[in-house]
């Protein structure tokens, strides 16, 4: 199933995406839910962000190709990003007047569904409603000179997601690339990941509990490249979907 969430003649709505046309869903998508009559072609409705996630968690230094010379963590290492920073499809990145050298990193996000805490790995996957695209947009000058990374990771629209929840994915048979301008700048296999899902969500839970609508971005391949306003960013994942931004100055 591909949930979305869209706004539609001056509403915000959930539902479930079945071909090219979105059907409205009633109750809950991460618990009693049903998807009703009421429909809309794909291309009449204005896709958003496909969650609201209380936290937003996301894994540093997860691909080997991310490295650069640096030693493999032992553990996930992991970092907060705020909600505010949350954007959907087709919205722009906004970066700060001071912003100095703002980089894409395409990832795969896990989009939990429902409460884990102290959870096995084995028993991670029970807790995943489904996945999307994200974008960990991150300042670099401000990742190495700022004590924390609350703004070179945080900023308003520095976390693009969607377009969807894919909830019939695996994440190991897919491939994942980042685009600017249509130029592939990053691009890696998710079974490269070092430590995998299963892994990260039940670290995570070992510490923080994770309620339904939370998100992890799961890490970055290869080498990523600046950004400038006026070019478009595209984060790709096969059988999963395509995730596009623009970027304003």
């Amino acid at each position: 199933m591909r949930f979305v969430r869209f706004e539609v003649q001056g509403r915000v709505a959930f539902g479930e995406l079945d071909g090219e046309r979105v059907f409205t869903l009633a109750g809950d998508r991460f618990g009693r839910w049903q998807r009703t009559e009421a429909s809309f072609p794909l291309a009449g409705v204005r896709l958003l962000a496909p969650c609201q996630p209380g936290k937003i968690l996301a894994v540093g230094l997860n691909y080997r190709s991310h490295l650069q010379g640096r030693p493999a963590p032992s553990k996930p290492e992991l970092f907060w990003k705020p909600s505010s920073a949350v954007i959907g499809p087709d919205e722009a990145i906004v970066l700060p007047s001071d912003a100095q050298d703002t980089h894409p990193e395409g990832e795969l996000v896990v989009v939990i569904g429902q409460r884990a805490s102290h959870v096995s790995p084995k028993d991670a996957a029970a807790c995943i409603l489904g996945y999307t695209c994200g974008n960990d947009v991150s300042d670099r000058a401000w990742q190495q000179g700022d004590r924390q990374w609350w703004r070179a990771k945080g900023c308003d629209t520095f976390a693009p997601l969607g377009p969807w929840i894919e909830t019939e994915f695996d994440p190991d048979t897919a491939m994942i690339a980042t685009r600017i301008n249509g130029e592939t700048v990053q691009e890696g296999r998710i079974d490269e990941l070092i430590f995998g899902i299963p892994e990260i969500i039940s670290f995570t839970s070992r510490y923080v509990t994770l309620e339904p609508g939370d998100v992890i971005y799961t890490g970055t391949p290869g080498h990523t490249r600046a950004m400038s306003p006026g070019d478009r960013i595209s984060v790709e994942i096969s059988g999963l979907g395509l995730l596009e931004n623009s970027v304003m100055g």
